[in-house]
């Protein structure tokens, strides 16, 4: 049996069950919306708090810039790992036709690619450079090509984050929108 007959019947067989049994379709993308909406806003968070607690606290508190990049550091790779990994579920669980399925794609498509590009072309880039500038970046010269070149990386790296949390908040916010969107039929109902 071909691929294409299987993939057929399988359709049909849906389709009959979607048409005898409405609420398992829309139980079904109201369950796939929540688990994005609860993704989505617990990778945000988790950025958030990286963001506005963490990496100011390392450089507040830690004896030396050194120290607060070598802390902040560790943490950003898990960070963006679990962007890839939680975007990429938020993207498969949107199924095509689902409510605002358009726009959590694309919410979860850029909060990918911002943590892809941190973590897989910028993040190693830094590394590099690093092991390459020593103990300290502060302790070369402003107008030092290796500390221009650190900056600019560093620049980048937080760009990045910053597109990856704006499109993740897109997929929370399509989740949402699609939460809402298969409450009103049942809402109606009752």
């Amino acid at each position: 049996m071909s691929t294409s007959i299987v993939a057929a019947v399988a359709a049909r067989k849906r389709e009959e069950r979607d048409a005898s049994d409405p609420a398992g379709t829309i139980g079904r993308n109201r369950n796939r919306a929540l688990v994005a909406l609860v993704m989505s806003a617990l990778w945000g968070g988790a950025a958030i708090i990286v963001v506005t607690t963490v990496a100011p606290a390392a450089f507040k508190v830690l004896p030396t810039r050194s120290l607060a990049g070598a802390l902040v550091g560790q943490v950003l790779p898990v960070l963006f790992l679990a962007g890839l990994f939680m975007g990429a579920a938020v993207f498969a669980l949107t199924t095509r036709g689902a409510p605002f399925a358009l726009l959590r794609r694309v919410g979860a498509a850029g909060w990918i690619a911002g943590c892809a590009i941190a973590q897989v072309v910028i993040g190693p880039k830094i590394a590099a450079l690093r092991v390459t500038i020593g103990p300290s970046v502060d302790a070369l010269p402003i107008t030092d090509p290796l500390r221009i070149a650190f900056g600019r990386l560093h620049g980048l790296s937080v760009l990045s984050l910053g597109v990856a949390m704006i499109f993740a908040l897109l997929a929370l916010v399509g989740a949402l929108l699609a939460l809402r969107a298969v409450a009103a039929p049942r809402d109606a109902q009752a």
